[in-house]
């Protein structure tokens, strides 16, 4: 698996054949967008910074495209989205992912770090964590006792500024992370990770 970040909370996730678009940058953000093709779109909130999904069409083929909770099978790739509280008590979605033997956790734009039982029970055994710090969605300290607690192998912060990163990897005792360009891993590479920081550049 590859994954590639594109600022925001824009990812690219690939394996193989199969791409995935994690809340795609629209043409109306403020942020740079990049467009990509990919075979499933997820999108955690209505606008424009992360609901791009004109952006993420291959030729004249669409991507399919998830914008809620509910169970999904795309590919053999099984995904469930969690109704959540977005900023200004807007509506987030949290998805889970299965794909390639690993389940990824894509918070989104999180903002109430108190989860319901019922989502905190499906979190179980996630292999990578995505979550939101800095801006209007988790502060820095919220997201990292969160992020902590779910006991993920790897978690990759996002939508952060440069402060944001450096207070969320001071509450890991950490004070600096090398930037990876991007993230390739396999199941059996998570083996004995616990929390582990991975810090990816822009693209």
């Amino acid at each position: 698996m590859i994954i590639n970040y594109h600022g925001a909370e824009c990812f690219k996730i690939s394996h193989g054949d199969i791409t995935l678009a994690l809340n795609p940058i629209s043409k109306d953000s403020k942020f740079k967008t990049t467009r990509f093709g990919a075979d499933i779109t997820l999108i955690t909130a209505d606008h424009p910074d992360f609901n791009g999904r004109e952006q993420t069409s291959r030729g004249n083929k669409d991507s399919f495209v998830i914008n809620g909770p509910g169970e999904y099978e795309v590919k053999n790739i099984f995904i469930k989205g969690f109704l959540s509280e977005g900023p200004a008590k807007k509506i987030n979605t949290i998805y889970l992912i299965s794909f390639e033997g690993m389940k990824l956790c894509f918070l989104g734009v999180l903002a109430n770090a108190t989860l319901p039982d019922e989502i905190l029970e499906a979190m179980e055994d996630i292999d990578i964590l995505f979550v939101p710090i800095g801006g209007e969605t988790l502060d820095p300290v919220s997201a990292y006792k969160l992020a902590v607690s779910l006991e993920p192998s790897v978690i990759i912060p996002m939508y952060y500024t440069k402060t944001a990163l450096e207070q969320f990897l001071k509450e890991g005792g950490e004070t600096k992370v090398d930037s990876l360009d991007k993230f390739v891993v396999k199941k059996k590479d998570l083996d004995n990770k616990e929390s582990e920081i991975i810090v990816l550049k822009e693209e």
